[in-house]
């Protein structure tokens, strides 16, 4: 915000730089949109607390190998706590996907994948409220197990006693996403571009 003076001496505040912010906003966005980047079973602590703010993330395909899924939840910087589905690929490809949230008063959206080559990430862990898809397919797929005994992804389970599932294979189409936190071992985006305006498909 910039701050100029009338003629007769006074002070007059409000004026919004918008390249200035938009200078400012960028790398912080794309700092937080490479937390995707940090490991799961490292670089991030497992009770990190999240932003308190859901990112929408769409695909027109997930295809994965390894697949897990199981209940839990995730604390935010405000002592809340909200309940989430955790999904775990232990390798994973995202055909044009999309990230977007709100800062203020604009939409930060993020792209890759879209050019024919997909984005790819390891050990990829969602921590989502909904999760929604046109269809979903698994192979070799056991529902109901417990989920501390949950093998496809090492590292990664849920609480003893509790529900879970795994497959060997996944794909879901037209994937739409509500979630509070992402993360990977690695994440490769292909054809990244971060920019301000529009939402996801």
């Amino acid at each position: 915000m910039s701050a100029e003076h009338t003629s007769s001496g006074s002070l007059i505040l409000g004026r919004v730089r918008w390249k200035r912010l938009a200078v400012i906003l960028v790398p912080a966005g794309v700092i937080a949109f490479g937390l995707i980047g940090l490991t799961a079973q490292g670089a991030i602590a497992s009770n990190i607390s999240v932003s308190g703010q859901q990112f929408l993330v769409t695909s027109t395909q997930l295809k994965g190998t390894g697949f897990e899924q199981f209940g839990g939840q995730v604390s935010s910087s405000s002592g809340g706590t909200q309940p989430v589905v955790v999904s775990g690929i232990g390798s994973a490809t995202l055909s044009n996907l999309c990230q977007s949230v709100s800062v203020g008063p604009v939409t930060m959206r993020l792209t890759a994948g879209g050019d024919g080559t997909p984005v790819s990430a390891d050990n990829l862990v969602v921590d989502a409220s909904q999760l929604n898809g046109s269809t979903a397919t698994f192979h070799n797929i056991s529902i109901g197990q417990d989920a501390g005994t949950l093998t496809e992804v090492p590292g990664t389970e849920g609480a003893s006693g509790g529900f879970g599932e795994q497959a060997d294979s996944i794909t879901i189409n037209n994937l739409v996403q509500h979630t509070w936190m992402t993360t990977a071992g690695t994440f490769t985006l292909p054809d990244l571009s971060v920019g301000f305006g529009g939402t996801c498909p």
